[in-house]
């Protein structure tokens, strides 16, 4: 039998160790409530990439927590300009979308969302699918807007009111048509899908596609329509859809099998502006009040900046900085994102001096 005061001091043992064990978890709490919240929004084709990179950023600056959230790239900027949230970092896969819809005034402080942005990365549009895919054993480089149009053939696209890669793919189709000098692609594709038509109005070499501004599939449709691209990939791995339209990057990412597009179509390729350019998607939105958004094609370009209103500007500049930096590129060049060398600003003299000695100036027409 244990004697009585083993038993006190067994107890008072264990009341100490229990009250150490309750300071240590304090101060853990109060320590993650002393870093820095660093919120970053950004298209969700960056998902993986970005993840790996918060990882390693915040190993490096241990007092700041990154606190992400991935949307649709139009979305990611609506966060900030119409929706009004306190945003350090954007980065979306239209740089365009930022002079676009940012470099404009906000209406309560009067100055613009943001002055500057910065190119930091390329992609290329690609057809993801798997094994199981319909025709999967047919489809070529050649044909595949034949193979998707047909009707037992379940594609996926992302809206292209909300995500970059949507009207992107509806470029495709008209870059293609142009390729091979018919315009035998898009309407089969994209005729009574919807229960208001996308249309496409071609004029002296140049094709205009709009998107009107309710945007749902019909029933029976084989198009399935999502907000973002990146939420494609379940339906795909579950056999819900045949075909998505995704970025090599996340393709290979998922390691799904890809169809490669002509260099003239994917819309990642030096030197082919002035092809590109040859298409244009309006979106047909009246909740733009200021802007009507116009997208000519051009190559890819993934866009990155703080807005004018982020509580944490210098933490932000450290973030993109590390992107932009050995430790960043490591990250997107081991997840199949290709950056570019070196990274393009906008409004250069706006930048902060940390991220000047990274960039150059992009040269306007």
């Amino acid at each position: 039998m244990m004697k009585p005061y083993y038993t006190c001091l067994i107890a008072i043992i264990t009341l100490l160790l229990s009250a150490c064990s309750s300071n240590v978890q304090t101060d853990a709490i109060v320590s993650d409530s002393e870093k820095t919240p660093l919120k970053v929004f950004a298209a969700g084709s960056l998902i993986i990439p970005f993840t790996e990179l918060e990882e390693a950023f915040e190993s490096r600056y241990p007092d700041i927590d990154v606190l992400p959230e991935y949307h649709g790239s139009i979305q990611v900027i609506r966060h900030a300009t119409e929706l009004h949230e306190d945003i350090d970092v954007v980065a979306t896969a239209d740089a365009s979308l930022i002079p676009m819809l940012m470099y404009i005034d906000n209406p309560e402080s009067g100055s613009s969302y943001a002055d500057w942005h910065i190119r930091f990365a390329t992609n290329r549009m690609a057809l993801a699918y798997t094994p199981s895919s319909m025709y999967a054993d047919e489809i070529t480089a050649d044909n595949w807007p034949d193979v998707l149009a047909r009707p037992d053939v379940r594609v996926g696209l992302s809206d292209p009111r909300f995500d970059a890669l949507g009207y992107r793919a509806l470029m495709a189709f008209i870059l293609e048509e142009k390729l091979i000098g018919q315009n035998t692609f898009f309407n089969p594709m994209f005729k009574d899908q919807f229960t208001n038509p996308v249309t496409v109005f071609r004029d002296e070499g140049l094709a205009t596609v709009t998107v009107p501004e309710i945007l749902e599939t019909k029933s029976g449709a084989h198009i399935v329509l999502r907000g973002a691209s990146i939420q494609l990939i379940a339906l795909l791995e579950s056999g819900d859809i045949d075909y998505a339209f995704e970025y090599e990057s996340v393709i290979q990412q998922h390691g799904l099998q890809m169809l490669s597009l002509p260099d003239a179509v994917n819309l990642g390729v030096e030197g082919y502006e002035d092809t590109y350019n040859k298409v244009i998607v309006e979106l047909d939105f009246r909740r733009f009040a200021s802007v009507k958004p116009v997208f000519t094609g051009e190559r890819i370009g993934y866009g990155i900046a703080i807005p004018a209103n982020a509580l944490h500007p210098d933490e932000a500049a450290l973030f993109i900085a590390f992107l932009l930096g050995p430790e960043g590129w490591a990250v997107m060049e081991a997840n199949f994102h290709p950056m570019f060398d070196p990274a393009i600003a906008d409004r250069y003299e706006n930048l902060p001096a940390t991220l000047q000695s990274l960039t150059i100036p992009m040269e306007n027409p």
